[in-house]
């Protein structure tokens, strides 16, 4: 009997098996034919608190069938859009392989399957682990056109090295911020007291960067943050959970209290998707161990099916 719609059984969110938003599993990376490529990078050995964003991918995937909206897509009311219709084709690969304690070999797993994403032409949309799953990431994308980096966080993970080490989640954006690649960095929601020490902060505005808080984005709103992103270049979104307020997302290893809200990030996502073509995307540091109602990977999930809708929205409208 088939699945779906189609195949006449009704197959409801919490049946079956949990393939983001109950895509195809495509476990032969060689074999993608897609437009979009999920990958779980359940790697989080690089924490310097709480661990738990292991199971990241898994609970985002299990989360995201409450959004797989069959092959109609989903109609927005407010957009007069329907998003992710059958013409969108996303595929899982499923998981890199992750030997744990050994940051080296789990990193270089990680970016392979991102450089199979980008050698079948798919946009490679990675699911955390903690943030050091980015430094692989940005690196797989060696010889590529260069793109600007927009990272959504409540830290600044500009840490250079620390005891030695230079691949935790402290390091990716000063990482980035190395690479010939990118050819800048737009930083936003960095609040409190953070990972980064003030040395950081001007090593970063040195490197091109562009930071705002929380406070100093709300003052100017989504649109007037997405206009600071150079016009017309290609983007990379690096989106981690606890730049959420912890009261709507406290699954996380290091949260930290004033953090946005929901329409506050997805507007910003909106405009730069309908702005600039976007390269890649990572989502990190969900840690459901931490949040009994799910609500955190609920959250994660539906800001990825939205984003992905407006990128793809943006495309078909190019």
């Amino acid at each position: 009997m088939g699945h779906g719609y189609q195949g006449g059984r009704l197959d409801l969110p919490f049946t079956g098996i949990c393939t983001f938003a109950r895509k195809p599993h495509v476990p032969d990376w060689t074999a993608l034919d897609c437009d979009v490529a999920i990958l779980g990078a359940p790697f989080d050995a690089g924490t310097q608190w709480r661990a738990g964003a292991r199971f990241g991918p898994r609970a985002v995937r299990e989360a995201s069938t409450l959004f797989s909206f069959g092959h109609a897509g989903a109609y927005d009311h407010e957009d007069d859009a329907t998003y992710l219709g059958e013409d969108v084709r996303i595929f899982d690969m499923g998981d890199a392989d992750i030997v744990h304690t050994d940051t080296i070999k789990s990193h270089a797993n990680i970016r392979a399957g991102v450089e199979a994403a980008l050698a079948a032409g798919a946009l490679p949309v990675v699911i955390g682990g903690d943030h050091s799953v980015n430094i692989p990431c940005i690196e797989a994308f060696e010889g590529q056109a260069p793109f600007h980096i927009l990272q959504i966080d409540a830290h600044l993970d500009f840490v250079d090295e620390r005891h030695g080490v230079t691949r935790g989640h402290g390091n990716p954006m000063r990482r980035a911020a190395e690479k010939p690649v990118v050819s800048g960095l737009t930083q936003v929601g960095i609040r409190n007291v953070s990972s980064t020490a003030r040395e950081g902060y001007e090593d970063a505005r040195r490197m091109g960067s562009d930071i705002l808080s929380v406070r100093q984005a709300r003052r100017i709103g989504p649109g007037g943050v997405a206009a600071r992103i150079p016009q017309g270049v290609p983007v990379y979104i690096t989106l981690d959970i606890d730049a959420f307020c912890p009261s709507i997302a406290p699954g996380t290893g290091t949260p930290s209290h004033g953090g946005f809200l929901y329409y506050e990030v997805l507007e910003l996502l909106q405009h730069v998707a309908r702005a600039h073509p976007v390269v890649g995307i990572d989502l990190v540091e969900i840690a459901p161990d931490h949040d009994p109602a799910g609500s955190t990977a609920i959250l994660g999930a539906q800001v990825l099916m939205n984003l992905l809708g407006f990128i793809f929205h943006a495309r078909a409208a190019a």
